[in-house]
């Protein structure tokens, strides 16, 4: 069996971690063999994404619509042709795969070695005829193999239907105009969020994990047991953390809450699973079944007032591939048997050498509270959840006094390596927690505390740094702004829309830097600060009218869906017939070859981390050579854990990012 390591899954990363000593003692650590060393090919490469087969009858030199599925096709397996003389002349346009709605910002990139037409076309792909005609917009800067970029701008045309885009020689893959264009992406993205349960598994149909857990510090002996079974995966690897889950919990929750409060008429979220994830309505949204899915984890993680646990498992995990049913690891009470967990008590923890910083629980408690806070306010009027939702409230009171009572942060935990979650951010955490907890129960000590903790937390976030450690910002965007806003004075939110601009600013800053004015530094999980980012943009649009960051948010989540060097969309299978990641670091991929729609995988990163990275590697020569970048590298290949990893909390975001862009105007 092939052994697995992921760097991601044991949460890492300072730009300081990556030296040859510390990965090749992580390689050890794992019994992994550093991959051979990343060689140019022989020759040249390039991957085809149109190619003159034959001339269209209305455009010279053209491919006919009819042939854009076996390009399509193409592209996807990655064939690779020679590079030929006419190379420097080659075109390559990137869009969103999945469509626009017919008021959105509408634009693309189009690249080549030499000089751009001036002129791009909408295609109708049913007539095959020309709809638009626009102007080229020429981009500054280099990226890969390539110096010439242009901006397609096509915002202006409106009208519904399905197109390509054309640029010389140049076709893109199909994309729609329609309003209703996102309006499935939320219920796909579940998928994956079903995929990765534990406990039960609907997707495999098997349960997992049925021996979680036995404790480690806290106030139990010991080895005490404690039934910390359910909850999810946490990415390719099997571990699972309150740190990550209680942020995908709420998220869920509030982009049920946002998007059933923007359309209450209309059935935004679908009921096509019951609570177990299987197949068949149950009359709850399947968003609400996921949510509760998680909360109900949560609950057995605060099992009395004075506790709380936060992680199931360790880097011990990561021996190799198998399916969560089949577990092999032996945490010390036998192969297979009690996975370790826990508890959140403040202070720096590790079972061996390696020690978090710890400085607190108030990162986890804030999210916890929020998380529980949510589920309250969206059961407590419906007759049959009434004591669910007192539940919820209560545990969120208990667990947010914890918060109170210990600031600071409590970490991932490490076993063999010296890489966890890095979290050093708290007060967004509690200002977010307070904040539900003052929707939950109006007492306004809750609002008094939302707003002390806003001004603690002001605009501190990832947003203009190159470089941060692991989870550094966690949760990457401070949703506490946004649910105090509308609870407080007119100073007062002038204050909070100022950090959330501000944060806007500074990402607009880095945008400027490359063609695609992506405004998120290339560290691990970059693709979450994209979901993050554009999130972000939107709710302050939402909150204060202003418009300015519109088109720059749309350019964020355009790059998810596939307007990108190396034109992917970053989800699974989204869209359908689109090019997505096929290969992913996954474990039910890499042994039952079976695909997972909707995952968000991690994202390019700096080639410079890649390459300092052991025990990752790709399958050579690589047939996205051309498009890799020192600024960014991306490989749709298993074993590249650093860019096509899944993530559970990442693709929970992007629930919340699309329940949003699903919104009216």
């Amino acid at each position: 069996m092939r052994v697995r390591v992921s760097l991601r899954s044991v949460k890492s990363i300072t730009e300081e971690d990556f030296t040859a000593e510390a990965a090749e003692e992580f390689a050890e650590e794992h019994r992994a063999s550093p991959p051979r060393p990343l060689r140019k090919p022989l020759r040249p490469l390039r991957l085809i994404i149109s190619h003159p087969l034959r001339r269209s009858r209305f455009c010279k030199g053209w491919p006919p619509l009819s042939l854009l599925p076996v390009i399509a096709l193409l592209l996807q397996v990655g064939s690779l042709i020679p590079v030929t003389a006419d190379s420097d002349r080659q075109i390559f346009g990137r869009v969103n795969q999945l469509g626009y709605r017919p008021l959105d910002p509408k634009s693309a990139v189009a690249f080549s070695r030499e000089a751009l037409p001036e002129k791009f076309a909408v295609i109708d792909a049913g007539t095959e005829k020309v709809v638009f005609d626009g102007s080229t917009k020429p981009i500054g800067g280099r990226w890969g193999q390539f110096d010439h970029h242009a901006e397609l701008d096509f915002t202006a045309w409106q009208k519904s239907g399905k197109y390509v885009l054309r640029i010389g020689d140049a076709t893109s893959l199909p994309f729609e105009i329609s309003n209703s264009v996102y309006r499935g992406v939320p219920d796909e993205l579940l998928e994956f969020m079903r995929e990765q349960r534990c406990g039960y598994n609907p997707w495999l149909d098997a349960v997992c994990h049925s021996f979680d857990g036995r404790t480690a510090y806290g106030p139990l002996p010991a080895g005490t047991y404690l039934d910390a079974r359910g909850g999810w995966h946490d990415a390719g690897d099997l571990l699972k953390y309150l740190l990550t889950s209680s942020n995908a919990t709420a998220q869920m929750l509030l982009a049920y809450q946002l998007g059933t409060q923007a359309r209450p008429s209309t059935k935004i979220f679908q009921d096509r699973f019951n609570s177990f994830g299987q197949a068949g309505a149950n009359g709850i949204a399947d968003i609400l079944d996921e949510a509760r899915w998680g909360l109900d984890w949560m609950l057995k993680l605060h099992p009395a007032s004075d506790q709380l646990y936060h992680q199931v498992a360790d880097d011990r995990d990561h021996r190799g591939w198998r399916l969560p049913q089949n577990e092999t690891v032996d945490y010390g009470w036998g192969a297979g048997s009690y996975r370790v967990v826990y508890s959140a008590d403040g202070k720096p923890q590790g079972l061996r050498e390696y020690k978090s910083e710890s400085t607190g629980v108030a990162n986890l408690a804030g999210r916890y509270a929020a998380a529980m806070a949510l589920g309250y306010q969206i059961w407590k009027s419906d007759s049959r959840q009434r004591e669910y939702a007192a539940t919820l409230l209560r545990a969120g009171r208990e667990v947010y006094a914890l918060g109170k009572a210990k600031e600071g942060v409590q970490q991932g935990n490490s076993y063999g390596a010296p890489y966890r979650y890095e979290e050093t951010t708290w007060a967004d955490d509690m200002e977010w927690g307070a904040a539900e907890l003052f929707r939950a129960t109006g007492e306004k000590k809750y609002l008094n505390d939302a707003i002390r903790y806003a001004r603690m937390a002001a605009d501190e976030s990832w947003m203009g740094k190159e470089q941060t450690r692991h989870y550094q910002y966690y949760p990457f965007m401070n949703l506490g702004h946004l649910r105090l806003y509308d609870l407080v004075d007119r100073n007062t939110r002038k204050l909070l829309a100022g950090y959330y601009r501000a944060g806007l600013d500074r990402s607009v800053l880095v945008a400027e830097k490359n063609p695609y004015h992506i405004g998120v530094p290339f560290i691990w999980c970059s693709n979450n600060l994209v979901v993050a980012l554009a999130t972000q943009a939107l709710l302050y649009e939402r909150i204060t009218g202003d418009t300015r960051y519109h088109e720059f948010a749309a350019k964020q989540s355009d790059w998810l869906l596939g307007r990108n060097p190396w034109g992917f969309s970053m989800f699974t299978g989204i869209p359908e017939n689109g090019v997505t990641p096929k290969d992913v670091h996954l474990m039910t991929n890499a042994i039952l070859k079976r695909q997972v729609r909707g995952a968000l995988v991690d994202g390019p990163v700096y080639r410079r981390i890649f390459l300092a990275l052991r025990g990752v590697g790709i399958t050579e020569p690589d047939p996205l050579a051309q498009f890799q970048d020192e600024t960014a590298v991306y490989h749709d290949d298993v074993k590249d854990y650093s860019t096509n990893e899944p993530t559970m909390d990442g693709t929970a975001s992007a629930i919340l990012l699309w329940a949003l862009k699903n919104s009216p105007r």
